[in-house]
């Protein structure tokens, strides 16, 4: 998920809470504390989100073998004929 669409949906879920949460309590007070609650817990969710995904991108290229197909390249820029 790209950044910007996180952003896009964390500003639409917060109004939709502080929205709720305001026709539910009465209290704006109280809306804003529960709107700044789902804020960061959508924050920490992103994070935690974000290392996963690279932690499992380290270990995957770490767990793979290389590609022993390619053969060995020069300095010259020339392609060595394994022999």
């Amino acid at each position: 998920m790209y950044f910007p669409q996180f952003l896009v949906g964390m500003f639409t879920t917060s109004a939709v809470v502080a929205i709720w949460a305001e026709m539910e309590t009465g209290s704006v007070g109280k809306a804003l504390v529960w709107t700044v609650l789902t804020l960061m817990m959508l924050q920490v969710g992103y994070f935690l989100l974000a290392f996963g995904l690279f932690y499992k991108r380290s270990t995957e290229s770490t767990d793979t073998e290389p590609d022993t197909a390619h053969q060995p390249v020069r300095r010259d820029g020339s392609v060595s004929s394994g022999r």
